[in-house]
């Protein structure tokens, strides 16, 4: 089991910048990701990264834009958004993949947190 949760969200300026953290426990050698989702709206994925290499998958949306990042130490991983802009209101979620692989799609992940709510204001 892995339990994650988020934190680091809030309202911000466009053109600011958030950093969000994702605290992992439990079974946390998979990769985690990063989606969002607005309401009406599916889950869109942000970000992923592996445990092992750290390698990075991004959305063409934010791609330059955010950096995803982990502390394997600490068991967490960060998203790092700058330039945000009024679109990238959402509730952010941090959730864990059910395999080893990169995926966009939010029904390769299997375990995910409660959210944390980004606001930019125009």
């Amino acid at each position: 089991q892995v339990q994650l949760v988020e934190s680091g969200g809030g309202l911000v300026q466009s053109g600011g910048s958030l950093r969000l953290s994702c605290a992992a426990s439990g079974r946390t050698s998979y990769p985690i990701g990063w989606f969002r989702q607005t309401p009406g709206k599916e889950r869109e994925f942000v970000a992923a990264i592996a445990y092992y290499t750290g390698s990075t998958y991004y959305a063409d949306s934010v791609k330059g834009r955010c950096t995803i990042s982990r502390d394997n130490a600490k068991n967490t991983v960060y998203l790092q958004m700058n330039t945000l802009k009024p679109e990238d209101t959402a509730v952010y979620y941090c959730a864990s993949s059910r395999t080893y692989n990169l995926r966009s799609s939010s029904r390769e992940y299997d375990k995910w947190g409660q959210g944390t709510q980004v606001t930019v204001s125009s």
